[in-house]
């Protein structure tokens, strides 16, 4: 389609970007800005990830999402019509689901639309969920969502200091670190780095401090 955008659109390939070193780029509202990791398709109605931030008292006008829309708020309060989101919160929004989103106070949001094909409404508080064991020694983890006739699984992930492990990832992975820092075989991921592997990834990793990561798991399939 005419005036498509290709960015990190090759689900084949391992995409890691620094987020912190991004500069904010303009979006159709004059105080809500983004800083896109992936798009596939138009450049406002194609298939995205971004880091979006509102600044104080910013609003965006009613829009729809024909495809969904899936969020977690990294800092600030975000709100709509449906409540006040902060730190932590996790929000899916189905597809159809219409919203005139706004900020008090400013925030900051990991934001993916038209990736979440199902027909639930959910809003999580990550913060207020208990630390669950993982079966790879030193990791804890909060499950946030999972449904068995959608592909993959969304979680936060506590990596405890010193822990070393290996993960193989089937059906690839994204992860973005919410604080602290890792590395694996390929990268240095700080607060703020967003990592996207492909199917059948195979990582080693690494935190000698301890960091906290946002993790969708198993939803990546290339042509």
């Amino acid at each position: 389609m005419s005036g498509d955008i290709q960015l990190h659109a090759d689900f084949s390939k391992r995409v890691c970007l620094d987020t912190e070193t991004m500069p904010w780029q303009s979006s159709p509202s004059s105080t809500v800005w983004r800083k896109r990791l992936h798009l596939d398709g138009p450049s406002e109605a194609g298939r995205v990830t971004s880091i979006v931030r509102y600044d104080q008292g910013a609003s965006f006008h009613e829009h729809e999402h024909p495809q969904g829309e899936e969020i977690y708020v990294l800092s600030g309060v975000f709100s709509d019509q449906a409540g006040n989101w902060g730190p932590g919160s996790y929000l899916l929004n189905p597809e159809g689901f219409s919203h005139a989103p706004f900020s008090k106070e400013g925030c900051v949001i990991l934001v993916k639309l038209r990736q979440y094909l199902g027909r639930k409404h959910l809003a999580i508080d990550s913060l207020a969920r208990e630390w669950l064991a993982t079966d790879a020694p030193g990791i804890m983890h909060k499950p946030l969502f999972t449904d068995p006739t959608l592909p993959g699984s969304v979680s936060i992930e506590h990596i405890q200091p010193g822990t070393v492990a290996e993960r193989h990832y089937l059906h690839g992975a994204e992860m973005f670190v919410v604080e602290g820092a890792l590395r694996d075989e390929s990268d240095e991921l700080n607060q703020g780095c967003w990592l996207r592997l492909p199917p059948n990834s195979q990582q080693r990793i690494e935190s000698k401090k301890g960091c906290t990561v946002f993790v969708k798991a198993g939803h990546i399939a290339v042509p």
